[in-house]
């Protein structure tokens, strides 16, 4: 019974323990800490889809941005030589002696590596994307939160708007590319000039709906700058539609570049790209179909994983997905 007994009050002592009474321990809230963009990537990479894709795109990039500078492109270079036009890659294999990276599609219709052209088609439109979606959302947001707070602003923005909103897009690009050309930065002002216009439309709308919220009307009370207000209150709330725009702007302006480049509007024939190729190629894609599907399966891969990672990492940034 002793031993019982005994075993009973080592229990208890386990069990139970005396605690000090301290005001100022019993003042402190213990909570993990939480960092946004921590909560963000945990999330998007939670996705092993996201983690393939960007596995995919990086060696895209590789290729695109590292080999072209060690294997440089020159699609004239067997221009004189009519028997290197539209082969297959079994035949340019054999007619460039053995196997070659340079050759793995075969080449084009006046001999050139379209191995090599791809790759730098596809760094023109990377390029192209990123410059068009740095211009254009960085003043559609700045011009957008000014003008969904100002009213006086807002007024002649309307008007300028509604005038520009009524000319059809491609038209008013077709024109500026006309006008001033058709070279690289060319056609990165024909893509911005009005391109951030929508942009600024939609964050406009995006802030008159939060604009007058409880915290916001308190800054305005307390004398708060216009600027403090929108960089510190609203844009802030706007994080994950900032992502979410940004995931479409990108991939369209890659689509923007080679359709109007197959159409003939877009970059002149001086600039690699892949709307030229895949217009080069289409005519003969039934003969020649090497020619014709590589660059367009390139242009659909970027601009679909683009999309995808887009819209998953503006998923993330939710912080309703965070819980």
């Amino acid at each position: 019974m002793s031993v019982q007994s005994n075993m009973k009050a080592v229990n208890k002592d386990e069990l139970f323990r005396f605690i000090d009474n301290d005001s100022i321990q019993s003042e402190k809230i213990i909570a993990p800490r939480y960092s946004y963009w921590a909560s963000v990537f945990r999330v998007f990479f939670r996705k092993k889809t996201n983690i393939v894709l960007i596995s995919i795109f990086v060696l895209l990039i590789v290729s695109v941005f590292v080999v072209p500078p060690f294997c440089p492109y020159n699609q004239y270079e067997n221009v004189t030589d009519a028997t290197t036009y539209n082969l297959s890659p079994a035949k340019a294999f054999e007619r460039f002696g053995g196997f070659s990276f340079k050759w793995l599609f075969g080449s084009g219709n006046i001999g050139n590596s379209i191995a090599y052209g791809i790759m730098s088609s596809a760094r023109t439109s990377i390029i192209l994307a990123v410059i068009c979606a740095v211009i254009n959302m960085t003043i559609g947001i700045i011009v957008g939160a000014v003008w969904g707070y100002s009213k006086k602003f807002d007024v002649v923005m309307l008007v300028i708007y509604n005038i520009i909103a009524n000319v059809p897009y491609i038209l008013l690009i077709s024109v500026l590319v006309y006008i001033i050309g058709s070279g690289f930065w060319s056609f990165v002002f024909a893509l911005t000039v009005t391109g951030w216009l929508s942009i600024a439309y939609f964050f406009r709308t995006q802030v008159l709906i939060i604009r007058d919220r409880e915290y916001s009307l308190a800054s305005r009370c307390l004398g708060t700058p216009v600027h403090r207000v929108i960089s510190k209150n609203i844009l802030p709330f706007l994080t994950s539609v900032i992502v979410t725009i940004l995931a479409t702007e990108l991939p369209s302006y890659i689509s923007m570049e080679v359709f109007l480049s197959y159409i003939g509007v877009g970059l002149s024939a001086e600039v690699p790209s892949l709307g030229r190729m895949i217009q080069e190629g289409q005519a003969a894609f039934l003969t020649y179909p090497w020619e014709f599907w590589p660059p367009v399966a390139i242009a659909s891969i970027i601009t679909i994983i683009l999309y995808v990672l887009g819209q998953n990492l503006a998923d993330a940034s939710d912080p309703r997905t965070h819980m």
